[in-house]
């Protein structure tokens, strides 16, 4: 109900945006047409306007009035689309979301990280560091194939005591037959809050800060 009441009010915005859209491109016409009429009552007897210039000072006219009408349209859209990707990241809120990143926070006893591989893998290894940039971690996750890859650090460190609860980054080598492969770092983190801007909407996920939505991989 909430999401069909949220949709119908972006809609109304948008509908009224082209309405005032409209409304400028009458009062613009009319503008041009009181010009007009006033230049041809003022006209000089002896060079009165010819009908090539009515033409084209008509022709002119049609052309700014079609690309006045083209721009508002497309920026109604743009409003509405905007509006629309708002409503779908506010329900993102309090969810984990999976992104681009290498953050990753240490809480109880456990973190979550994950990879993506363009290809299969016959070995993959995730370094992690603390806040120093030391290296804490080495988990090896062996063969894995291509695509998104999911790790649980249990907070040991390599030396087997245990991590301090805290943000730590992380680094992934993915190789085949010896030779190295993309492998792409992914970090889940909480949606705090969205913020909408003339460039897009954006999410702030807790250990990574304000991200785009294309940014976003899957929601959990």
């Amino acid at each position: 109900m909430v999401d069909s009441v949220n949709s119908s009010t972006a809609g109304t915005a948008a509908t009224s945006s082209l309405a005032t859209s409209s409304a400028d491109i009458g009062a613009t016409q009319d503008r041009f047409l009181k010009l007009l009429v006033t230049q041809m009552k003022n006209q000089d007897p002896l060079n009165p306007l010819d009908n090539a210039q009515v033409t084209s000072q008509m022709a002119q006219l049609s052309t700014v009035t079609g690309i006045d009408k083209l721009n508002a349209t497309v920026q109604a859209l743009s409003s509405s689309m905007l509006a629309s990707q708002s409503l779908q990241a506010v329900s993102m809120i309090g969810h984990v979301a999976l992104t681009d990143g290498d953050g990753m926070d240490l809480a109880n006893g456990n973190a979550y990280g994950g990879v993506e591989l363009k290809d299969p893998a016959d070995k993959v290894t995730v370094e992690i560091a603390d806040a120093s940039g030391a290296l804490v971690r080495t988990l090896h996750l062996g063969a894995q194939d291509a695509g998104i890859v999911d790790f649980n650090w249990d907070g040991m460190t390599d030396n087997g005591d245990t991590a301090a609860d805290g943000k730590y980054t992380f680094t992934a080598v993915s190789e085949l037959s010896g030779k190295k492969m993309d492998a792409t770092t992914l970090s889940y983190g909480l949606v705090n809050s969205v913020a909408q801007s003339s460039s897009g909407v954006t999410v702030n996920i807790g250990n990574q800060g304000e991200v785009g939505l294309n940014a976003i991989r899957k929601i959990l």
